[in-house]
């Protein structure tokens, strides 16, 4: 629900004590865990209420930001993941959503398109969701004739086919027989339906706001009218339904009450228990995750285990009429992990997800075209050639196995990214993933991502483990095919570049970070780095980007052993050609001269180049997490180069994208505290500048790359630090 009438909500709906709500107002009382808070307008509130019944519901309240409407993809796939964990996603009866809104923002922003047109979406519909629009005829001081092209606010409604009931809002008995009358129509029909509210706002759109600079006459009227309080008291007086001494009696118990609740909030001491939005029973709490080291634990999986995933992913039942060319890139899939060599990408996120059903979690896996996969390369689904029925692999995996979900989204990023992070909110033993169909999307949904992901967990102890797969690698397919725009992810954590982190700070830079950036290059990594995000004792959303040019590339891949054992996700990855490779083999560590760093796809380039122009004295070192930043696996890297002369950062993003704002100042302070390289800086090798991300000329394109690739090898020191 948006601001207005969000503490009467909270107070009488969800029944959060008025001496909390007080002292917020007092700005006496700090939180006592972990936590930057929030205005008491956007906390949220969890309450096992009774009801006349003698039932006891479960309200939430979902916290929310002032960007208005934001919250109701998140609310609903809340719901949705309610609905799932009590086997009630058929009938819908354990669990509703319910959400209010304002006139202007109703008309107006777009999400509420998005999230309304998931109602009957097989994989995001959650029967039906009741409507509230709170009709106060303003949105701040803009007149419904400048906030709307049609008569109602409501109308965006009518695409659905949902019901409206428009109410007066002064008729008390009235909103409440049309409330009744939603919720058995959504009882009955399992379909959204709205309730337009037409009220007024009593004061100006907030404490300090005069209303009467923009709508005199409005609030000449306004200050006219009877408060609906005493409309309705006087009804009841008339009907001799109450006398005066009974409306008066109470009236003096709830300002008792009132009153009492005021005094005590001077010394009143909020809990986070109070708006923690979603409580994970038999977790960590923020206060123990802010305290306490918890262990990372294994990701490595037995063969055997990874061997049976393998059989049942490349095969589909004997009877199912699967695609000729898909058959031989199934059998391949099998191949691989049978015989434990060349394992590649997609095949290693379906030993992911595999292993985590088989262990009992819940995969969901949500966005356009996640299905096939947007570059033909995930195939989860499988569709017969002769019936068009078809078959999830994964589904499979085990009798006692957790569920596998996997379902293209509509082409919607900002209400499906929404929705997948609230589903990822109700329970901490789900892996939820969204991907984009290409990372350059991604920012159609760039509130979700500032207002919640990166922020939601330091404002309101909204604990999310999401995680966003985002193709992302130049090659030379233009400005709207390259970038996922990761300079904005990295520029959104929380860590500060300008110290070297203390022992204690580096076990547990997970705990502190806001959220994960990785940039995975072989598939190892990528298998570790999602079994990670469960198998450990809390959760963190992870930002994965991966190339698209890598999903098939001979240099990404892994063998059998890179994901059993004692393997393990790892934060950099040295240049393995010290051990050699055929023919080329690089120079003992000792006569390294140049080391290069760099992140995901572009370390291929560099490979290529090196190897085609046989430089023996040049290491590339490979960081495969940015954020948190692997400051001791980095500095131990870089002096194993004791005599390395220049230290590059080469990225195929312009200077001012990718990763080098980001890496520039942590590697300037990382070098600080080497042994070798202390007066050192790292230089620049990339694209220059651009306002676009990526040249749509092909050959364009290839001349950058040349480019960059001649900048990496002739950049040098010009001059170390302090001269």
């Amino acid at each position: 629900m948006p601001h207005r009438g969000r503490l009467n909500v909270l107070s009488n709906v969800v029944r959060k004590p008025n001496e909390s709500i007080f002292s917020e107002f007092g700005g006496t009382a700090e939180p006592s865990d972990e936590g930057s808070g929030d205005v008491k307008y956007h906390l949220g509130m969890n309450f096992e209420r009774p009801t006349p019944s003698g039932k006891r519901v479960q309200l939430s309240l979902v916290a929310n930001p002032s960007h208005l409407e934001a919250e109701d993809p998140v609310v609903l796939g809340k719901t949705r993941a309610l609905l799932h964990y009590n086997g009630d996603e058929e009938q819908s009866q354990s669990a509703m959503g319910v959400l209010l809104h304002g006139d202007a923002a109703f008309a107006a922003q777009g999400v509420v398109y998005e999230t309304m047109g998931m109602a009957a979406l097989p994989a995001y519909q959650t029967g039906g969701t009741i409507h509230i629009v709170v009709n106060n005829q303003i949105g701040f001081t803009t007149d419904p004739r400048f906030a709307r092209s049609t008569p109602y606010c409501s109308d965006i409604a009518k695409f659905v086919d949902a019901p409206i009931f428009h109410v007066n809002g002064d008729d008390v008995e009235a909103v409440n027989y049309v409330c009744q009358l939603a919720a058995d129509w959504r009882g009955q029909f399992k379909k959204d339906v709205v309730i337009d509210m037409i009220c007024y706002r009593k004061q100006g759109h907030n404490e300090t706001d005069q209303p009467s600079f923009t709508q005199p006459l409005m609030y000449k009227r306004i200050a006219e009218k009877k408060p609906a309080l005493e409309k309705y008291t006087n009804k009841l007086l008339e009907a001799k339904t109450f006398t005066s001494d009974d409306i008066d009696e109470h009236k003096k118990w709830v300002w008792g009450m009132l009153e009492d609740s005021f005094s005590r909030s001077k010394d009143y001491q909020p809990t986070a228990k109070e708006w923690l939005t979603s409580a994970w029973n038999g977790f960590k709490s923020p206060k123990e995750l802010a305290t306490e080291v918890l262990p990372h634990e294994p990701t490595a999986v037995d063969p055997e285990t990874l061997k049976h995933v393998g059989q049942i992913v490349g095969n589909a039942p004997e009877e199912f009429n699967v695609h000729r060319n898909l058959k031989r890139i199934l059998n391949n899939r099998t191949k691989m992990v049978q015989e434990g060599k060349g394992i590649d990408m997609s095949t290693a996120e379906a030993l992911a997800f595999g292993s985590l059903c088989l262990e009992g979690h819940h995969v969901r896996v949500s966005g356009q075209d996640v299905e096939r996969g947007t570059f033909s390369q995930r195939h989860a689904v499988l569709h017969d050639q002769e019936s068009e029925s078809t078959y999830t692999p994964l589904k499979h995996v085990g009798k006692e196995q957790g569920s596998f979900v996997i379902s293209n989204s509509s082409l919607s990023e900002y209400g499906v990214l929404g929705f997948e992070y609230g589903y990822s909110l109700s329970s901490p033993s789900a892996l939820v993933m969204w991907e984009a169909q290409f990372g350059d999307f991604a920012n159609n949904a760039q509130c979700i991502i500032d207002q919640f992901i990166a922020s939601g967990e330091v404002k309101w102890l909204q604990r999310s483990g999401l995680v966003m797969n985002l193709p992302h690698g130049y090659d030379g397919q233009g400005p709207e095919h390259s970038s996922g725009r990761m300079e904005r992810f990295l520029q959104l954590c929380n860590e500060d570049p300008r110290i070297f982190p203390s022992p204690e700070k580096l076990e547990r830079q997970h705990q502190d970070c806001n959220m994960q950036i990785a940039y995975c290059t072989t598939p190892a990594n990528s298998f570790h780095i999602l079994r990670r995000q469960m198998n450990r004792q809390f959760r963190k959303p992870l930002i994965s980007f991966f190339s698209k040019s890598l999903l098939r590339h001979p240099l990404a891949r892994s063998n059998l052993e890179d994901f059993t054992g004692d393997s393990h996700f790892q934060w950099i990855i040295p240049d393995p050609l010290h051990e050699g490779n055929g023919d080329f083999k690089l120079q003992p560590k000792e006569e390294i001269k140049r080391v290069i760093l760099c992140t995901g796809q572009v370390f291929a380039t560099l490979f290529k180049h090196r190897q085609a122009n046989n430089i023996t004295d040049t290491a590339i070192t490979r960081i495969e997490q940015l954020n948190p930043f692997p400051w001791a696996q980095l500095k131990e890297n870089l002096d194993s180069y004791p005599n390395a002369e220049t230290i590059v950062w080469c990225q195929e993003e312009p200077l001012n994208a990718g990763a080098w704002s980001f890496t520039q100042p942590r590697i300037e302070t990382l070098l600080n505290n080497t042994e070798h390289h202390d007066r050192k800086h790292v230089m620049y090798a990339g694209r220059n500048p651009s306002a676009s991300v990526a040249t749509g000329l092909k050959s364009t394109h290839m001349k950058e790359e040349q480019d960059f690739l001649d900048m990496a090898w002739s950049v040098k020191q010009d001059k170390l630090k302090g001269e």
